[in-house]
């Protein structure tokens, strides 16, 4: 792996870490609209998963999504504002958090509902095959959608169909505030791809390298007919399910250590650093340029107009 590969990396886990940073502190300046679902600890998977992936490639997202769509190149101005309900956000200010879309780099949107991209994946996955245009879809979705109908579902088609299409469990041991040992009965998710006659694979989510080159196979092998794939990254939420509730998890002092040791940036800097691909000068460097451009995009949301009230029934449509 080339260098600037690994600085690329390095760069997209500050970009999505300071972002959900920022994020939370205009949430509680009460400068952000709707629900925060922070991402903060996940990093590695969402730029691994999307450095995989060509511009007309699609992911689907979920309520945590900001990493996602970041990963895949959205623009960072266009999502703070969004966030902050103006304008000149992604969705005109009227989406929030949950619903950053941008077809033209090929986000096919986040959802509230868990488990919401799942079949909307097969199908944009279907619409792939059908066009013969060679495109594969990644779905992102977390634990806690494994024990809905439509993850079976999804699972079921892709399978028989042999869809282009990549399903990325990032399970972070907590569905909300359930724990996965009080509703999983099985130790790797995983195992479930068995069932539908697809492969599947569990990986550290925590390393981003390790992420890359799992999904990277993966998407080859989609690309080229051999169907569908079900990667579960193994992580850890750092941080409640949701700002606007308090958080219940239930792990030991013990476990909380082991996992806050694997902090998904603090592993992959002390990896450059022993392999003298980097120094410390240059990781204060590369924070300070990724922290300006968060700040510009903050002064952009700022400065921008909220939709004017007689544009309330605009991009609404019904029949």
């Amino acid at each position: 792996m080339k260098n600037i590969k690994e600085l690329d990396f390095l760069k997209g886990l500050y970009k999505i870490r300071f972002f959900e940073n920022r994020a939370r502190e205009l949430y509680r300046e009460g400068l952000m609209v709707g629900a925060l679902h922070p991402y903060i600890g996940e990093e590695a998977i969402a730029i691994g998963s999307c450095a995989a992936l060509e511009k007309d490639d699609y992911i689907l997202s979920t309520h945590r999504g900001h990493g996602h769509c970041i990963a895949k190149g959205a623009d960072i101005k266009y999502m703070i504002a969004e966030l902050m309900g103006r304008e000149t956000g992604y969705c005109k200010g009227r989406g929030g958090s949950m619903h950053i879309f941008d077809r033209k780099i090929g986000i096919l949107g986040a959802n509230g509902i868990v488990g919401g991209g799942l079949t909307i994946a097969v199908g944009a996955a279907i619409s792939a095959v059908y066009r013969k245009s060679k495109q594969v879809t990644l779905c992102f979705f977390g634990d806690g959608a494994v024990n809905l109908g439509v993850f079976h579902e999804a699972l079921n088609l892709a399978g028989l169909w042999k869809l282009p299409v990549i399903f990325i469990c990032e399970n972070n041991k907590i569905a909300a505030t359930t724990l996965c040992s009080e509703s999983i009965s099985i130790t790797n998710i995983s195992d479930r791809a068995y069932a539908y006659g697809i492969y599947g694979s569990s990986i550290d989510g925590n390393n981003v390298e390790d992420v890359y080159n799992e999904v990277k196979e993966r998407v080859v092998a989609a690309r080229n007919g051999q169907g569908a794939s079900l990667i579960e990254c193994k992580t850890f939420r750092q941080g409640p399910h949701c700002m606007v509730i308090s958080d219940s998890r239930k792990d030991s002092k013990e476990e909380l250590s082991e996992w806050e040791e694997v902090d998904p940036i603090l592993k992959y800097e002390k990896n450059l650093l022993l392999k003298k691909v980097i120094d410390e000068r240059k990781i204060l460097e590369l924070k300070e340029e990724v922290k300006s451009l968060i700040e510009e995009a903050v002064e952009f949301a700022k400065k921008s107009n909220f939709p004017d009230i007689k544009t309330l029934k605009d991009f609404v449509y019904s029949d």
